[in-house]
C-alpha cells in the first residue's frame, strides 16, 4: 500500500497506520505532520460516535451483536471518512500545535505521537465493557488502562509474560470445565487488560482477581471496593462495587472455574470448544451487560497478540 493512500485505505483505529504513516514522514515531513493531525482527528471523531451510541437505547427489536458490530466498523470508517474531508477543523489545530511542539532539526516523531494517542483512545474505547447481573461476578472499572485485544498491538513481550504467569492455572482450569486453556487465558486478559490493569488494593498490593469477580453476599474472605462501569438498558452508569481478593493466580482461576460449575446460568458456557460460541454463552449467561462483550472476547481469541503470546 502506497503511503499517501492510507487514510483512505485504513480504518481509523487500524495500529498498522503507524507505520505507513512514518514511512509518508521520511518522504515528506510536513505532509506526514498533516496526515498524523488527520488521524488523530479521526480517532476522536470515533470516540464520540461510540460514545454517543453507548448513550442510545440498543434494545431495539434489530439491535444485537452483530448489528452493533457492524454499526461500530460503520462509525469508525464514518469518522475516518470525514477526518479525509479536513471539514471540521480539528485536524488544522492539531496539526499547528504539533508544528509548534516540532523541535528544529526534527528528531520529533509525529507517529510516535499518534501511537501514543491511538493506544490511549483504543484502551478507553475498550474501557466501555460492562459487567455483572444479579449473584453478581462480573464487572469492569470505570477507566482500566487496556481492555482489548487491539489495545496490545505491539507488546507483545508483556502479553506473552502474562500468558506465561497465568498458563498452567488456565491448564488446570481448562480440565475441570471442558473449555480449551486459551478461552481462558483470554477472558483473563479481556477483564484484566493482559494483567495491566488488575484490581489493585486499596495499598497497590495486588488482587489476583483476573476475572472482576464481585465479592456478594455469599463471599467470606476479603474484599476491595473500586469504580466500575454498569450498563443499565444500554446506557453506561459509573459505581462503586466491592471485588474480591486472592492470595494467588492460582486461586483466581480456582474461584472462577467453581462459579462457572455451580452457577446454574452458565451452564451453556461449560464444554464450549468454539471461541465465539464460548464468548456468546458468557454474555448470554449474564457474565457481562456489555453490548460488545462477545464480540470483544472472541476478537482476542482469534487474535494474533494470544497466538503471538502462545507461541513464545
Amino acid at each position: 500500500m502506497k503511503a499517501e493512500n492510507l487514510n483512505s485505505s485504513h480504518f481509523v483505529l487500524d495500529p498498522k497506520v503507524t507505520a505507513d504513516l512514518r514511512v509518508k514522514i521520511k518522504q515528506d515531513p510536513q505532509g506526514g505532520l498533516k496526515l498524523a493531525a488527520q488521524q488523530f482527528e479521526g480517532m476522536l471523531l470515533q470516540m464520540m460516535l461510540k460514545s454517543m451510541r453507548d448513550a442510545s437505547p440498543q434494545d431495539g427489536l434489530m439491535d444485537n451483536d452483530q448489528s452493533r458490530y457492524f454499526t461500530s466498523i460503520l462509525d469508525q470508517q464514518m469518522a475516518q471518512d470525514l477526518s479525509a474531508q479536513g471539514r471540521l477543523g480539528f485536524a488544522k489545530l492539531i496539526e499547528q500545535q504539533l508544528g509548534r511542539n516540532m523541535p528544529s532539526g526534527s528528531s520529533f516523531d509525529p507517529a510516535s505521537s499518534l501511537a501514543a494517542l491511538q493506544q490511549s483512545l483504543i484502551q478507553q474505547q475498550a474501557a466501555n465493557s460492562a459487567v455483572s447481573s444479579g449473584g453478581g461476578a462480573e464487572r469492569v472499572r470505570s477507566a482500566p488502562a487496556i481492555n482489548n485485544e487491539s489495545a496490545v498491538a505491539g507488546a507483545s513481550g508483556s502479553s506473552s509474560d502474562f500468558v506465561n504467569r497465568i498458563w498452567p492455572h488456565a491448564v488446570e482450569a481448562s480440565s475441570a470445565i471442558g473449555v480449551p486453556p486459551q478461552f481462558l487465558v483470554a477472558h483473563s486478559a479481556l477483564e484484566s487488560a493482559w494483567g495491566k490493569s488488575e484490581i489493585r488494593n486499596v495499598n497497590g498490593s495486588p488482587t489476583y482477581n483476573l476475572f472482576g469477580v464481585k465479592a456478594g453476599r455469599n463471599w467470606h474472605g476479603p474484599s476491595v471496593e473500586v469504580q466500575t462501569t454498569e450498563y443499565v438498558n444500554g446506557v453506561a452508569q459509573t459505581s462503586r462495587e466491592k471485588f474480591r481478593v486472592y492470595g494467588s493466580y492460582a486461586e483466581s482461576f480456582r474461584d472462577y472455574t467453581n462459579l462457572l460449575l455451580n452457577n446454574p446460568r452458565y451452564s451453556e458456557v461449560l464444554g464450549q470448544k468454539d471461541g465465539a460460541q464460548f464468548s456468546r454463552s458468557l454474555q448470554q449467561s449474564g457474565y457481562a451487560t456489555d453490548p460488545m462483550y462477545a464480540d470483544k472476547l472472541s476478537r482476542i481469541i482469534n487474535g494474533a497478540t494470544l497466538r503471538q503470546a502462545l507461541a513464545g
